[in-house]
This record gives C-alpha cells, sequence and structure tokens, in this order.
C-alpha cells in the first residue's frame, strides 16, 4: 500500500514551492538597492545632460 498524503498539506507545501520560486525571480529582477538605483539614475541623468550639452543648435526655421 502507498503512503498517506495529506492533502490539505500538499496543496500548501506546492503554494509555498511557487511562491519561493517567485520570490526568487522578483529578487533577480528587483534586487538592487534603493541607493544603487538612484545612483544608476543619477547616471543616466548626468550622460543625458552631457549629450545634451554636445548638441548642435537647431538651425531656426523662421529666418528665410
Amino acid at each position: 500500500m502507498g503512503e498517506i498524503v495529506n492533502l490539505r498539506r500538499a496543496r500548501k507545501q506546492k503554494a509555498r514551492t511557487a511562491s519561493e520560486a517567485e520570490a526568487a525571480a522578483n529578487r533577480v529582477s528587483f534586487g538592487t538597492s534603493r541607493s544603487g538605483r538612484e545612483a544608476a539614475t543619477k547616471l543616466r541623468e548626468l550622460e543625458a545632460a552631457r549629450l545634451e550639452g554636445h548638441r548642435r543648435a537647431a538651425p531656426d526655421d523662421d529666418q528665410g
């Protein structure tokens, strides 16, 4: 005869396993610290400002 399985416990264990897998995926996706996110944002802003500073002035359309 097979082992007796409590279906309620098996269902809860399956839900826990799925939850842990989802949490691991979220840690990979959103695992950066707040200071790391802020530093990355400031770096992107600085790079955008530098690029904008090197942009040539657009010719005025109403002179012509």
